[in-house]
């Protein structure tokens, strides 16, 4: 899944792709501002983004079973 992140007074938005679901993005999101801490998401090449929660803006959940798109996409 695509998830978005706007941060406070940054131009960019950052763009990561991930296996977490949404409903665990959501309550990390939730335990983050809660708490004042630090949202870390991991994508899926392993990577780690840490962002301070009192920064974000805004989390864009993509669709978690986004379509394949070209050829030899189909499964039958």
């Amino acid at each position: 899944m695509e998830v978005k992140v706007g941060i406070q007074n940054v131009a960019r938005e950052i763009v990561i792709e991930t296996n977490t679901p949404a409903a665990e993005l959501q309550e990390a999101l939730a335990t983050a501002l809660a708490e004042g801490g630090v949202l870390s998401l991991s994508d899926d090449k392993g990577r780690k983004v840490l962002i301070p929660g009192a920064k974000v803006a805004y989390l864009d959940l993509g669709t978690e079973n986004a379509r394949p798109v070209g050829f030899g996409a189909l499964n039958n």
